[in-house]
């Protein structure tokens, strides 16, 4: 039978001493793990505060038979004392893992939370808005200019995008946004014919249920419907491509092989919204005819011929045209938001969201507003 015991583990002991005035050395021995009851350093900070005269502190490890993260924990807590009190650490004589370990723990400082952030004047927070908006306008300008430019590149022959490109953007924008503009338009058709009947149905005038939708869906309503539903559909759709491009480096190699992205990415889409939006206007605003035709010969006993004839006399080429162009500006406006957005993304994921909303709001803001200035305009002129 063996009699030989497992020998236990020394406790750790902390002793100090001072070899000059202003050296206070520490001597550690033992086995310094955490389940060993490491000592606090209680007895150390009034050895220090009672000698104002220390500047360094030194230690003594070869004591040391074992060691854990109990020890780290002591040293890092000693070294933000000491650092309070401008007093320099000599870890020469350290372990070296301890040390290798140490300069890891305090080399990036710990970050300082307030509860609450100071608050600025109203001077200060208008003068930063100032000038992020200058900025902002600035980009905005720059970026407008450069699309502009090549734009004119391509009226010339010399904008460099490949055509299978312009053909994949344009089937996405076009053939493929079909359906969701078939229902919103026949939907807003609908609606109008339906609310319009209800006030007309007072005076016996439910025959102008056909002017109402027929006017409202060729001058306003099917070019707006068309341009929101493409910028939460395209515009968003172009905010994320480029953004992810942007994320993946893409746009800076096409810089670095000296192909323009404003050429190569940004012209193509800007060409196939402004070819598909008119075309969605027009069947956008026939849609809208079609639900408006659904309530006047299902519910206002209109024939359908006196449905007809009464759209085409109210529906001139005037209106028509008014709802193309509109659709035109609505198409220019959703791919220069959609493509500036990506161009301004981050280096990161949700960067990418970002750029997505940020181009999805803008746009839907710029076709309302300029649905209001040609309200006033056409106004103005009489159209």
């Amino acid at each position: 039978m063996d009699n030989t015991a497992e020998k236990a583990p020394e406790k750790c002991t902390l002793n100090f001493n001072r070899p000059t005035d202003n050296t206070l050395s520490i001597l550690l021995s033992g086995c310094w793990k955490i389940n060993m009851g490491i000592p606090s350093i209680d007895n150390l900070q009034n050895e220090i505060d009672s000698n104002p005269n220390i500047q360094q502190i030194a230690f003594d490890t070869q004591g040391i038979t074992d060691w854990d993260s109990g020890l780290l924990t002591f040293l890092i807590k000693l070294n933000d004392y000491c650092t309070q009190k401008n007093i320099t650490i000599n870890t020469a004589r350290l372990p070296e893992g301890v040390k290798r370990l140490l300069e890891i723990a305090t080399a990036v400082p710990e970050k300082e939370t307030h509860g609450e952030k100071a608050r600025e004047s109203f001077l200060s927070r208008l003068g930063e808005k100032t000038i992020q908006f200058s900025s902002s306008a600035t980009e905005v300008l720059t970026f407008i200019g450069e699309a502009s430019l090549a734009f004119m590149k391509l009226l010339v022959g010399k904008a460099r995008f490949r055509r299978s490109d312009l053909g994949l953007i344009i089937q996405d924008c076009g053939v493929k946004a079909l359906p969701i503009v078939s229902l919103i338009s026949f939907l807003v058709g609908l609606i109008l014919a339906f609310m319009g009947a209800v006030q007309l149905a007072l005076f016996g005038a439910q025959i102008y249920v056909a002017d109402l939708v027929g006017i409202a869906m060729v001058r306003e309503m099917g070019a707006m419907m068309t341009g929101i539903v493409m910028a939460g559909r395209t515009g968003a759709a172009f905010a994320a491509q480029l953004g992810t491009m942007q994320v993946n480096e893409e746009i800076d190699a096409l810089k670095t092989l000296g192909i323009s992205p404003m050429e190569f990415l940004v012209l193509p889409r800007m060409v196939a919204l402004i070819l598909m939006m008119p075309l969605l206007c027009l069947y956008s605003n026939l849609m809208g005819i079609l639900g408006g035709f659904i309530v006047g010969v299902g519910m206002l006993d209109i024939t359908p011929m006196q449905y007809f004839i009464e759209t085409q006399a109210a529906v001139d080429l005037t209106n028509i045209s008014l709802g193309v162009f509109k659709g035109v500006v609505y198409g220019i406006m959703i791919a220069l938001a959609g493509c500036l957005r990506g161009m301004q993304c981050g280096r990161s994921a949700s960067a990418v969201g970002a750029a997505t909303t940020s181009a999805v709001v803008s746009a839907i803001v710029l076709i309302v507003v300029s649905c209001g200035i040609f309200a006033v305009l056409t106004n103005a002129l009489g159209i």
